[in-house]
């Protein structure tokens, strides 16, 4: 399967710009699988797509502010995107120029913040050892900004905007951001009316965002990202499954962090480590029965992800209408609902 079999045409007027406020006013799709339906709604409207005894699985990372500027002792430019944590000290970043984060090159982000080159892996992949006074994240809050993706052009007026309401894990370098349009009422009207809301864990990393280059997406190698799912959480799930009930995903990050952790037989395993789970058509999912997200770019993991479980030629035809129909694309756009 080639990579442009999961093109399709977008007016730059449609990619959202910033995020709309009350969170739970965007646009929500609505499709419905089986019978073939759409429905335009609100994301609001969303408890009257769910049932009690559902399971609303959400991602709780947390985003970083991740991007970082520093220099070189020759007065060299650097900009760090954090990626992934090795350990208290060292990370893998992708460097900006690369060609100036080379093996014993020393960053300097702020008077108790720098960093040295390590490794040189691919892509603008660095492996680097910080060099910090004080708590990291808290000088990551003071100097950092949020990673926000490169088709954003304004300016974030508001770090918080950018983070779910539900967010509790440090680590991510991109938001989940189906779970963005979740308000606390939302929240808690989901919950009362007898949805069980479960968390697991996917620290955002460049596995989900980073492009397909190659034309034949067999040949696309996804980075890795870390995942965390508790006994609880493992235990909730596997109930549900063997009561029939329904598991939805909020994301496709909550996605690939339950067909990760699903054997074959079906049943969640707890744990953590990392995953480079690539998902396109066809597959058989052994975990999710529904699934919010938002729109995603053209050719990119996360609609193969999503065309595997609609089917392509659905995606693109619920893409098509989307787009005729005005709905906002990308990490601040609206959102679907699939069924």
């Amino acid at each position: 399967m080639n990579k442009s079999d999961f093109y399709y045409e977008l007016p730059p007027e449609l990619i959202a710009q910033s995020p709309i406020e009350p969170r739970d006013s965007a646009r929500l799709l609505v499709y419905d699988r089986h019978n073939k339906e759409k429905y335009d709604r609100v994301f609001r409207d969303l408890p009257n797509f769910l049932n009690k005894g559902d399971v609303l699985v959400i991602n709780n990372t947390k985003v970083l502010p991740a991007r970082i500027y520093g220099n070189k002792p020759t007065g060299a430019k650097v900009e760090f995107l954090l990626h992934k944590r090795i350990n208290m000290t060292d990370w893998e970043v992708l460097a900006r120029p690369a060609r100036k984060a080379m093996i014993g090159d020393k960053i300097v982000f702020s008077d108790n913040l720098a960093a040295t080159v390590l490794q040189i892996c691919e892509d603008g992949i660095r492996v680097v050892r910080f060099e910090f006074d004080g708590v990291f994240e808290d000088i990551l809050n003071n100097i950092g900004e949020m990673p926000l993706p490169h088709y954003i052009h304004e300016k974030l007026k508001d770090k918080d905007s950018y983070q779910t309401v539900y967010a509790k894990v440090d680590g991510s370098s991109a938001a989940p951001t189906a779970g963005l349009h979740f308000t606390p009422r939302l929240m808690s009207e989901v919950k009362d009316m007898g949805v069980e809301v479960v968390e697991v864990l996917l620290h955002v990393g460049l596995g989900t965002f980073r492009p397909v280059k190659t034309e034949n997406i067999l040949d696309h190698k996804m980075h890795s990202e870390f995942y965390s799912v508790t006994a609880d959480a493992a235990n909730r799930l596997n109930a549900a499954k063997r009561e029939g009930r329904r598991i939805v995903a909020v994301g496709t990050t909550s996605v690939r962090v339950l067909e990760s952790a699903t054997d074959d037989s079906g049943h969640i395993r707890a744990g953590s480590g990392n995953t480079d789970i690539f998902i396109y058509p066809p597959y058989k999912f052994k975990s999710v029965d529904a699934l919010i997200t938002n729109f995603h770019l053209p050719e990119s993991t996360l609609i193969m992800l999503v065309s595997a479980f609609c089917g392509r030629e659905e995606t693109l035809e619920l893409y098509k209408y989307a787009v005729e129909n005005r709905y906002r694309f990308f990490s601040f756009g609206d959102a679907c609902l699939l069924l």
